[in-house]
């Protein structure tokens, strides 16, 4: 997957000097910043509204499109996508992969190194049903 993003990274920045006219990368980077931050909410809102209302297919046709968005903001921003993978990995290191950062550094673990202490193992959550794809 990393490597789909790698791949729409670099297409982002070979877009963003293409004409506004025809390219809708170009044309997001001519508007600057809070457009591309506007479009990204956008594109979040809706994912999160076909989930809510059992659309499988369409969240996954607004993930790509929020997916796309979130790398032209990086783009904007001078975040690589391995700037964020990197981080991702810090992250596990610390709390599993499964695991969101506490706003408070107070809730952290002690890790003594982080490619030698022991991950935190991935557990499903019991009684929920797999949802049958169509």
């Amino acid at each position: 997957m990393s490597d789909s993003l790698e791949r729409l990274y670099l297409a982002v920045l070979a877009a963003r000097d293409l004409d506004p006219a025809t390219s809708r990368t170009a044309r997001l980077f001519q508007r600057g910043p809070s457009k591309m931050a506007k479009k990204l909410a956008e594109e979040a809102i809706e994912v999160v509204i076909d989930a809510v209302n059992g659309d499988t297919e369409a969240v996954v046709r607004e993930s790509a499109d929020l997916l796309y968005n979130l790398t032209v903001l990086w783009a904007s921003a001078g975040v690589c996508p391995e700037d964020v993978w990197r981080e991702m990995s810090r992250r596990e290191d610390m709390l599993g992969i499964a695991e969101k950062l506490p706003k408070s550094s107070m809730k952290l673990p002690k890790v003594a190194s982080p490619r030698i202490s022991a991950r935190r193992p991935i557990v499903a959550i019991e009684g929920r049903a797999a949802r049958k794809r169509h």
